[in-house]
């Protein structure tokens, strides 16, 4: 089964308007702004393209904008986007904190505002969000080697962009399962890849390096690109067959790299959904008034014994 969402009334709505074409509310042609932190990685550029499906859907204008991983860019295109005359904000935000003062504009002018992916934090009053749930997909990933290495692991753990709450959220997650697992299941490294693919691959190439002969059973990185940067890593250094790779984000070359063998598993946080749900939820407050709430999407791990179940199954070879 695919990503479950947690709330039962939003789930509703969901589930119902993803089976049929949607219908105007009451009116059309509002104008709402997603602000994506980058529009240069696979996960935010299939989510844009998702994006774009469900605002012809709702019969709505988007005003899409790429901060390019700069919290200052961001805030200055939202404060731009406000001048623009949006009805509502939809972000990723590049940063928990950063964001914030710009993110206290759109409230004092009372237009909905949604995260999605990651959280925004320090800001006047709660902002709502649509996102996965890191913490369980971190789990996911540590649970996975407990259950397939049950003697004991050493682990690498790439972790993504400093100031991202997925980043934080997914190596708590990782290393809360492994310790509650005991002393056998060791991190023996940790280290930012920055959510880039190069600096990933570069940073496990220095890892192993360090290794001196004794490499790590498994290396977990917590995004697409990372993971795909890790492979290169290792198959550069000819450890293919001694290490194994668990990843974040279910996107196209990731499943490619679960299907031919070099990725044992990535965890799927269904960046369509989450999207989709943040669109639908913000028209709903333009249109009817709808207060916002927050809706969490429960990830799964997809191997090769599950590849379907990925949100992006249907494009590979």
């Amino acid at each position: 089964m695919k990503a479950n969402i947690k709330n039962s009334a939003l789930a509703t709505l969901l589930a119902t308007s993803l089976l049929m074409p949607a219908a105007p509310l009451l009116a059309a042609g509002e104008k709402v702004a997603i602000s994506f932190q980058t529009l240069s990685i696979p996960f935010f550029i299939y989510m844009h393209e998702q994006a774009i499906e469900e605002a012809e859907a709702l019969d709505i204008d988007l005003f899409v904008q790429d901060a390019q991983a700069s919290s200052a860019k961001q805030t200055s295109d939202i404060e731009n986007a406000l001048i623009q005359g949006v009805e509502a904000v939809i972000l990723t935000p590049n940063d928990v904190d950063a964001l914030a003062p710009v993110v206290n504009e759109v409230l004092d002018e009372e237009i909905p505002v949604i995260a999605v992916d990651r959280r925004v934090e320090g800001t006047s009053s709660p902002v709502p969000y649509v996102t996965a749930d890191n913490v369980a997909g971190g789990r996911l990933m540590g649970e996975w080697v407990i259950e397939n290495m049950p003697d004991g692991a050493d682990v690498v753990l790439i972790t993504g962009q400093i100031g991202s709450t997925t980043a934080m959220d997914r190596a708590r997650g990782v290393r809360e399962a492994l310790a509650d697992a005991g002393s056998n299941f060791r991190i023996v490294a940790e280290q930012t890849g920055e959510a880039e693919r190069a600096k990933a691959m570069t940073v496990v190439e220095n890892i192993l390096t360090a290794s001196s002969g004794n490499p790590p059973d498994v290396i977990i990185s917590s995004t697409g690109d990372m993971t795909l940067g890790a492979v290169e890593a290792v198959q550069g250094m000819g450890l293919s067959d001694q290490i194994k790779i668990i990843g974040y984000d279910a996107y196209p070359e990731v499943l490619e790299g679960i299907k031919v063998g070099e990725i044992t598993g990535v965890v799927e946080q269904s960046p369509s959904q989450q999207i989709r749900t943040a669109l639908r939820l913000a028209v709903d407050k333009i249109r009817n008034g709808t207060e916002i709430e927050s809706v969490t999407v429960e990830p799964i791990m997809v191997t090769a014994d599950n590849l379907e179940q990925a949100e992006q199954f249907s494009v590979i070879d």
